[in-house]
């Protein structure tokens, strides 16, 4: 990437837990009061590849709640997610970022057929550039999770669905999809962070090829699932047996809120489960739970129980537990993701990009699920931009 070639990273979900993070780390970084932890682009085997620095990033993004962003990072400061010099430090930038953030789109406020939303979120992005002088713009969705989307016909067929937007009458796509379709109308990269449908309907894929885009997702992966990548493949390749793997996630937050109802959790848990079936090989016997525990704030705990079996069918298991602050985990590799997609868009890449599964729970168009693997491919493919 030629030098001095600005990026924007533009947030879905601007003034929530996981896009303040990233906002007052990147800010941190620049300001040289924090050192990149967590942040993968820098690493040493990502030394070669032409990646945006930060100080090339610019954000900005779209958001339904009017918390001022730095209200929201002292809310996280005083959480334990970071301190308070960190703060006193990056707080003219975030006010930066504030004034960049616009009203997102929400079915029940909008009036009028979801066109007009799409070229109201789209102006957004287009202006945000040509204001910054932007070489291009990575969208990164990090909102709340979303209800499963029921799928209709339009879903699969791009021409249905640009007619249908059009009918003031109808609501075709959630808001994850709209935004998604605003974005690649824009002309802009996109990343689903998140386990909502986002850019995972058919007719968007069509959208983002035929836009000459690159997009990746879907559903970060931080935590319990991280770690699920890196123990299962140990069982297959020993020839253990795995019975069931049991898992327990407790959480506060506004995540903790979100999933606390069970019709929006359904997305999440479906997008856990997938991984560990391809993982295994086969099904197990896999509970998975998610309970919201108000006290526990910004931090979340997860603990797993294996149960496999052995030589001459020896039964054991394998217990784990994982405690942390998820937005901590997840705001790298936001950054890092619009870095390495901000490179692909250069070099002239488009469609899925599945080397970029070692980011997320359900890689979009990637069945590979192996942690060592997804290293390997994206170590490669980064070397090769």
């Amino acid at each position: 990437m030629p030098a001095q070639q600005r990026t924007g990273l533009w947030l879905i979900g601007a003034r929530g837990s996981v896009a303040t993070t990233a906002a007052v780390g990147l800010l941190a970084l620049r300001a040289r009061v924090a050192g990149p932890t967590g942040c993968v682009t820098e690493l040493p085997a990502f030394a070669g590849t032409p990646l945006p620095c930060w100080d090339e990033l610019v954000l900005g993004g779209h958001d339904l709640v009017h918390t001022p962003l730095e209200k929201r990072a002292e809310q996280l400061a005083h959480a334990g997610m970071f301190g308070s010099a960190v703060i006193a430090a990056v707080r003219s930038g975030l006010s930066e970022v504030e004034s960049e953030i616009r009203d997102g789109y929400h079915p029940a406020t909008h009036t009028g057929a979801q066109a007009s939303a799409v070229e109201r979120l789209s102006a957004d992005l287009r202006t945000f550039a040509q204001r910054h002088e932007l070489a291009r713009v990575v969208v990164v969705d990090v909102s709340s999770t979303e209800a499963p989307c029921p799928h209709l016909p339009e879903h699969d067929d791009l021409d249905a669905l640009e007619a249908a937007l059009a009918d003031p009458a109808r609501s075709v796509l959630p808001p994850s999809s709209l935004a998604a379709y605003a974005a690649l109308h824009a002309g802009c990269p996109y990343v689903g962070f998140t386990p909502s449908a986002g850019i995972t309907l058919p007719a968007l894929r069509k959208l983002a090829e035929r836009q000459g885009l690159p997009y990746a997702g879907c559903d970060g992966k931080t935590g319990e699932t991280l770690l699920r990548t890196v123990l299962a493949p140990m069982f297959s390749a020993r020839a253990l047996k795995v019975r069931s793997w049991s898992g327990t996630n407790l959480l506060g937050g506004g995540d903790g809120v979100t999933l606390a109802d069970p019709v929006t959790v359904a997305s999440k848990l479906e997008s856990k489960a997938r991984g560990l079936t391809a993982l295994l090989g086969e099904d197990v016997t896999a509970p998975l739970h998610i309970d919201h525990v108000p006290d526990l704030g910004e931090v979340k705990t997860a603990w797993d129980h294996v149960s496999f079996e052995g030589f001459l069918g020896a039964q054991m298991n394998l217990q784990f537990t994982w405690t942390g602050y998820d937005s901590a985990l997840a705001a790298p590799l936001v950054l890092d993701l619009a870095r390495l997609v901000a490179a692909a868009h250069a070099a002239g890449q488009r469609g899925a990009l599945t080397e970029l599964g070692f980011f997320f729970k359900d890689p979009l168009g990637s069945d590979e699920h192996r942690f060592a693997e997804q290293t390997a491919r994206l170590i490669s493919w980064a070397g090769s931009l």
